[in-house]
């Protein structure tokens, strides 16, 4: 289904779509720079307009491995599919599925650099529950292990050209010289990017 709904559209959607379920997990995949981190939070923020309380939001960020797990070989690329912990992402969406426990998850600061374990509590009154990162519909293992665990999957479509200002911008708010902004951003950032507007599974729906 190809289609761009506008924020309270989409929200009274996966209202509906969830309605009598004690658990409906919604994936947001898409590009570095797409704006997933803040789609989410406007998503989330949507639904517990309608219902108080029952959104909650997980990011797959949370689950970058630490820099001393990576090593300086792969520091450099940290952001790939291969720097993130997906076995631990996986174990808790689960966990979130079954809706049994509140489940902690960790968060990662970007500013810091690192994730924060038990950074954010996804409670049993959170029914709806938005998962959002680059790579959940990635089309290769493990990534794609985890595409069952979704009731509904949206990916977020944007231009290069507007991926590539907003990456540079995030670079020089970091600290980054222009120079090293534009580095990271076309020899790291966008080759994700590619990858995944290359080799990602049929989203339910694209948003724009």
């Amino acid at each position: 289904m190809v289609m761009t709904p506008d924020l309270d559209t989409l929200a009274r959607q996966i209202i509906g779509a969830a309605e009598g379920a004690s658990r409906y997990l919604v994936a947001l995949a898409g590009p570095p720079g797409a704006g997933k981190s803040y789609r989410s939070a406007q998503l989330c923020a949507a639904i517990n307009q309608h219902l108080p309380g029952q959104a909650g939001l997980v990011p797959m960020d949370g689950y970058h491995f630490d820099n001393a797990v990576l090593g300086e070989q792969q520091v450099p690329v940290k952001g790939a599919p291969h720097t993130f912990d997906v076995e631990g992402l996986r174990c808790d969406l689960e966990r979130i599925r079954q809706a049994i426990h509140p489940v902690a998850v960790p968060v990662f600061d970007r500013p810091l650099d690192l994730a924060r374990a038990g950074g954010r509590l996804i409670t049993l009154e959170q029914r709806i529950v938005i998962v959002e990162g680059n790579y959940l519909l990635l089309d290769r293992s493990p990534w794609r292990e985890l595409r069952p665990l979704f009731d509904w999957t949206l990916f977020i479509d944007v231009d290069d050209v507007v991926l590539v200002e907003r990456l540079v911008n995030r670079w020089l708010e970091m600290g980054q010289d222009r120079t090293g902004a534009l580095e990271r951003t076309h020899h790291k950032d966008m080759l994700n990017a590619q990858l995944v507007k290359s080799c990602c599974l049929p989203p339910d729906q694209r948003w724009r």
